[in-house]
């Protein structure tokens, strides 16, 4: 991009605005229209995080950092420049994109008997569910037709990731969850990779805004695993979408005193375990209380209610982790 073309999508992205939308909240303003905070991009103790919005720059004395919104963005998804930029124009333009996107994919669900029928073998059962998911099915080779007929230019599907450059739609006989600013779409097909998210970060912790009061919080790995539990009524479960969290995600579950309850998949190869032992202990650092919960040997949530659990058993789980 030109110098022109960095400058306009500055201009039309406003740094407190986009700090504002990823949870900073200022602590008081300090003159001059400025305002100081705690540092989105390190576990900050005292306000050191200083943003003018007249000139849509931050620093902070903490880390000694600063920049405009591009920079931040870098930092904050931990990217190099170009993909920042592409983050910025996803975040800008997204929003009615995706709330299209995802409206067409919940109308296919119920029409399309294979994708219901793979929901049930997943223990997805409860209309409930389905509709606090937001879940919906991508049949593939009709999501471009639906946008395109509203009026969205097909530059802008290609660069949301929605569409392939070839022209056709990315996701293709797929469940599909919204999340924020992205869409993850599991491959009913064994053919095709099982995972899939549109380009750029995948977000924070699923539905955290539900659970973020709740003194104790279920940490799971996947979507699935987070839908049998709700189902089962632990509503004060999250999701990582895998075992890595990133930086955003990390400082979501360190915002406030609470028991993490982590309970990822028990792998037969250790992965899961390894990746249990590893964060709990990122996770006592900062003077957390950190609970694993040990499932039955090659299973994860969801398979474990699947294959006959109940919200009992479950609950044995979590006691069982306390001690």
């Amino acid at each position: 991009m030109n110098r022109m073309a960095l400058d306009e999508l500055k201009q039309q992205i406003p740094l407190l605005e986009y700090l504002q939308a990823h949870d900073w909240q200022q602590a008081r303003p300090i003159g001059f229209g400025r305002l100081l905070g705690l540092c989105p991009l390190h576990a900050d103790h005292k306000p050191s995080f200083l943003v003018d919005p007249n000139k849509n720059l931050f620093y902070c004395y903490g880390c000694r950092r600063g920049g405009d919104v591009i920079r931040f963005a870098e930092l904050y998804h931990q990217v190099k420049f170009p993909q920042a930029v592409a983050l910025l124009h996803q975040w800008r333009g997204l929003p009615p994109l995706l709330h299209e996107a995802t409206g067409f994919y919940r109308m296919q669900l119920h029409r399309h008997g294979e994708a219901v029928a793979y929901l049930y073998q997943r223990g997805v059962r409860s209309p409930e569910l389905i509709e606090h998911m937001r879940i919906g099915y991508a049949p593939g080779s009709c999501l471009r037709g639906w946008l395109t007929q509203l009026g969205y230019p097909l530059q802008a599907l290609r660069q949301a990731g929605l569409v392939t450059g070839a022209g056709y739609d990315a996701y293709t006989h797929r469940i599909v969850f919204p999340l924020e600013g992205n869409l993850y779409g599991r491959s009913l097909s064994t053919t095709a990779p099982p995972h899939r998210f549109l380009p750029g970060a995948k977000g924070g912790l699923y539905s955290w805004e539900r659970v973020r009061q709740c003194p104790e919080v279920i940490l799971v790995e996947g979507l699935f695993d987070y839908a049998v539990l709700w189902q089962a009524g632990f509503h004060n479960v999250t999701c990582a979408m895998g075992t890595q969290l990133n930086a955003y995600q990390f400082r979501q579950l360190c915002d406030g005193m609470r028991s993490i309850y982590l309970t990822f998949d028990s792998d037969a190869n250790g992965s899961g375990q390894r990746a249990t032992q590893a964060l709990a202990h990122r996770l006592r650092e900062q003077r957390l209380k950190v609970c694993t919960v040990e499932l039955p040997e090659g299973h994860d949530p969801n398979s474990f209610f699947v294959n006959g659990g109940d919200a009992g058993q479950f609950q044995a789980l979590l006691e069982a982790a306390r001690s």
